[in-house]
């Protein structure tokens, strides 16, 4: 049974890459729909994903079926041949390279330029706009297509070799859709919940946009804490009252309109009470009057604010942070975990410069704990203290029975400091 099941790819190529596309392109939007825009089961748009299930039965299981297969297999007709020679064979193979070379250069260059790309945006424009104007869309294409096209390279020119040197043509379609639902499976679980950026999202290729997402994220994962500015004045600026709309607007314009601006900030409403904690810089000879015009302020007398100066740690009394860590702890709810994985990182000299704890809910309805913390460290950190850091954590992550124990280093540079 399973041999016969194996055999049909390679008996009916055409149905098969239809069948893959028209599935994987309906699980790419289901993916976005209820991952990325949040929507429940009864709140699915069925037409617009039946429209995508179309796209994709047609363009990317019929049309591209027919250029990677017939008409790739006609200009390059050794195409199938060379894809089935072992590695050190196809290194040997001066003319198979080079149609290898001819045909991803046709793909990705001639291809979705002129017509992959405009025929996607076009359904895309059609499904997903309240009043659709291709006029519009096209230009908007025109306008990023540069961007567009250097993202797309970046991780279609790859596949694409990979893809024409080792596929057989039967498993060119379902490569190609493989990769694709991969790519928005991966900015799906990155960017759950980001409702503006949905309709790029749903492209089943790279652009411009997502590539700058997925940049950010890891930037996000990487980022290590930097020290005060020892040219301006810095302030703390603290503050808790009944909860009502608008009072971080309030304080945020306030601080602005006195010329200071926003470093670090932590708002939150615990209960009825909103408390917010934050870091301001500012030009020195504005110091008091920003103080002044928090504390003047009737809106913001709810919320009793509290202003104190800053200073900055002088140099001899304290070493330049070297190395900065990320943390990312996550364990099921037990009373003193903040505080056993706080004592372990005082013990190994490291200093904790921001930390933020939560509650939520884990696999089963299970309560979670989670914390992340920026640490940093005076230290050189050589790899046996790496390994020896690593190793009270694993430890530590068996006796508090931690799901998830992950730490991010960066080495830090003078300007970072």
């Amino acid at each position: 049974m399973w041999q016969n099941l194996a055999k049909i790819p390679i008996k009916h190529p055409l149905a098969f890459g239809v069948g893959v596309s028209t599935v994987k392109t309906s699980a790419s939007d289901l993916l976005v729909q209820t991952v990325v825009e949040q929507r429940q089961l009864d709140q699915i748009d069925w037409k617009r994903n039946a429209a995508f299930a179309t796209f994709g039965c047609f363009y990317l299981g019929g049309v591209q079926y027919a250029i990677y297969v017939p008409l790739f297999g006609r200009l390059f007709p050794n195409a199938a041949n060379f894809a089935s020679k072992p590695i050190r064979e196809k290194m040997k193979d001066v003319k198979g390279v080079a149609a290898l070379c001819g045909q991803v250069f046709l793909d990705q260059f001639v291809h979705h330029p002129f017509l992959y790309f405009p025929v996607f945006y076009a359904t895309r424009e059609v499904v997903m706009a309240e009043k659709p104007d291709l006029v519009r869309c096209m230009s908007t294409y025109k306008k990023n297509m540069k961007e567009d096209l250097t993202a797309l390279w970046k991780v279609w020119v790859p596949s694409t070799f990979i893809n024409f040197a080792f596929m057989p043509m039967w498993a060119r379609i379902p490569w190609v859709a493989g990769t694709s639902l991969l790519w928005t499976c991966i900015l799906s679980a990155m960017r759950g919940g980001d409702v503006m950026h949905s309709e790029e999202i749903e492209a089943p290729f790279p652009v411009g946009t997502t590539l700058t997402m997925i940049k950010e994220s890891l930037d996000d994962i990487f980022a290590s804490p930097v020290d005060l500015d020892k040219n301006l004045s810095h302030i703390c600026i603290s503050g808790a009252g009944p909860d009502r709309i608008g009072y971080v607007a309030m304080m945020a314009r306030a601080v602005a309109d006195s010329g200071g601006n926003v470093t670090h900030s932590k708002m939150i409403r615990l209960g009825q009470e909103f408390t917010t904690l934050m870091h301001v810089s500012i030009e020195p000879e504005k110091q008091q009057q920003l103080i002044k015009s928090l504390r003047d302020n009737k809106d913001l007398k709810p919320m009793n604010i509290r202003a104190s100066a800053l200073k900055r740690r002088q140099t001899g009394s304290y070493k330049d942070s070297v190395v900065g860590f990320k943390i990312h702890v996550v364990g099921a709810d037990r009373p003193g975990m903040l505080a056993r994985i706080a004592e372990l990182i005082a013990s190994r000299n490291m200093s904790i410069e921001d930390v933020t704890t939560e509650i939520r809910r884990g696999r089963g309805s299970r309560r979670d704990f989670v914390i992340t913390a920026d640490v940093v460290t005076a230290e050189k950190m050589d790899q046996h203290h790496l390994d020896s850091l690593v190793a009270d954590f694993e430890l530590l992550k068996k006796e508090l029975n931690l799901s998830v124990v992950d730490i991010r280093i960066s080495h830090m540079s003078q300007e970072t400091q």
